[in-house]
């Protein structure tokens, strides 16, 4: 705390003390030591709501059994006149939430000191405040689990004093007490205990453990207590504003993180009192109840259903999905077939493409060939002494028949099969019979007359393997 204004301050938000004289003198008497103060404050043994707290804003008139809320109680709020309906009862302020300014909870009381983020156990930890006497770092004021600590402290408290028949007081913060009572759909009871006070006793043995009244509570609310010499119970004094004890109470968690203070019970009461007063509340509130459950129930049956439709649809959806799959790798199977066809067609085609260019390429080839070797044949010369008469068979039976000089080789005749184009084969030889006498390629140079071929000779094609 940096300046007195927020020591101020804060010390009015954490005791619920409105007087700023009055807190700045509490707070000089202890050299302006924020901790030490508020320690002392809390600790005192007379009742810190009659001797700190400003005056309450209801009239003189001595509470009855159905006391209403004063007229401005910080976090909640009550009507004023007649004992009012449930709709003019339940009216709320919100929490407020404590930030690193102080300055901005310069106006809160009680439990204006708790975050509206849903935290069901507040501590003074969570607001960061941990100066010492001397400026050093020292342990928060609340521990985390100061809040069930000090219930459950109520509660062993309580047994020792009055026994174990009494409410099911829930050893459990005020928040975390009033969000299961939100859960269960039920009210919750508050009851704020001051020890020290003389109708207190009583009040505990006839009253609060009377064994109608502690069946009809625990049947129909979730129950809290809390003692106003402890952290929590002190702030519920001052944010309920407590103004006599025995001090009971009934909230209900609200909308948007409120609370709404449905009735309040100040002073000693019988138990048949008691009994009627939350009766009556519990009456006038089960409407809220029941359609708060219904509407539960149908948010959850909401839920479910949307879960179960989402299931569906997921699963519906990875159905297509699947089937798209696989539709997509049939098509992609079929694209890769056809594809591969398509190469497999395309290199026939260039195959036979290629062969029959290699095919013509080789006819032309042969046919330049053909013409050459013809060509060098000449003229076929006319009937003479020195022109040989020659016959050639092929396999086929087919038979050509041409004059040659006789000087002429056997090269020639083979360059004259050749020209023929008759056969298929390039390799042959020129073969006579009686006496059979294959004129190879020893005999190429060979004159006809030489190789005793003239005047007339007859030779067959004979294939070679």
């Amino acid at each position: 705390m940096g300046d007195v204004a927020d020591k101020i301050a804060y010390f009015q938000a954490i005791t619920g003390v409105e007087d700023a004289d009055l807190c700045t003198e509490i707070l000089a008497a202890h050299g302006w030591d924020l901790e030490l103060a508020i320690s002392v404050f809390t600790s005192q043994n007379h009742h810190p709501a009659t001797e700190y707290a400003s005056e309450p804003t209801t009239s003189n008139t001595p509470p009855t059994s159905t006391n209403q809320p004063p007229a401005e109680t910080g976090l909640v709020a009550g009507g004023s006149g007649g004992p009012p309906g449930l709709a003019w009862k339940i009216i709320t302020l919100p929490f407020s939430i404590i930030s690193g300014s102080l300055g901005l909870i310069s106006g809160a009381v009680g439990l204006g000191v708790w975050a509206a983020s849903g935290v069901l156990s507040y501590s003074l930890r969570m607001i960061g405040f941990n100066l010492g006497r001397n400026g050093e770092s020292s342990s928060p004021l609340v521990s985390v689990s100061a809040s069930a600590a000090e219930a459950m402290s109520f509660v062993d408290s309580f047994d020792r004093d009055f026994g174990s028949i009494r409410p099911s007081f829930i050893a459990e913060g005020f928040m975390d007490a009033l969000q299961r009572s939100r859960h269960e759909f039920k009210l919750l009871f508050v009851y704020l205990h001051s020890p020290e006070h003389p109708d207190t006793p009583m009040f505990c043995e006839r009253t609060l453990c009377n064994e109608a009244l502690v069946a009809f509570i625990n049947e129909n609310f979730v129950a809290w207590g809390g003692s106003i010499r402890a952290s929590e119970g002190f702030k519920m004094s001052n944010s309920l504003k407590a103004s006599r004890f025995p001090f009971c109470a009934v909230v209900m968690a609200a909308t948007n993180q409120r609370i709404a203070l449905l009735q309040q019970v100040e002073g000693p009461k019988s138990p048949d009192e008691l009994l009627t007063a939350l009766q009556r509340v519990l009456e006038e509130s089960a409407p809220v109840l029941v359609s708060a459950r219904l509407e539960a129930e149908e948010r959850r049956n909401n839920i479910r259903l949307r879960e179960e439709q989402d299931a569906a649809y997921r699963a519906a959806l990875e159905a297509d999905q699947a089937r798209e799959r696989q539709r997509q790798e049939e098509q992609e199977r079929q694209e890769r077939e056809a594809a591969e066809a398509e190469r497999k067609r395309k290199e026939e085609e260039e195959v036979r493409e290629r062969a029959a260019r290699e095919a013509a390429e080789r006819e032309a080839a042969l046919a330049k060939m053909r013409e050459e070797k013809l060509q060098s044949l000449g003229p076929e010369p006319a009937k003479g002494p020195d022109v040989t008469q020659v016959l050639v068979r092929f396999p086929t039976g087919e038979r050509k028949e041409r004059r040659f000089q006789c000087s002429t080789t056997i090269q020639s005749l083979y360059d004259y099969v050749d020209s023929l184009g008759c056969l298929e084969v390039e390799k042959y030889s020129l073969v006579s019979n009686f006496p059979r006498t294959v004129y190879g390629s020893e005999k190429l140079a060979l004159s006809l007359k030489n190789a005793g071929l003239h005047p007339q000779a007859s030779l067959f094609v004979e294939l070679n393997s």
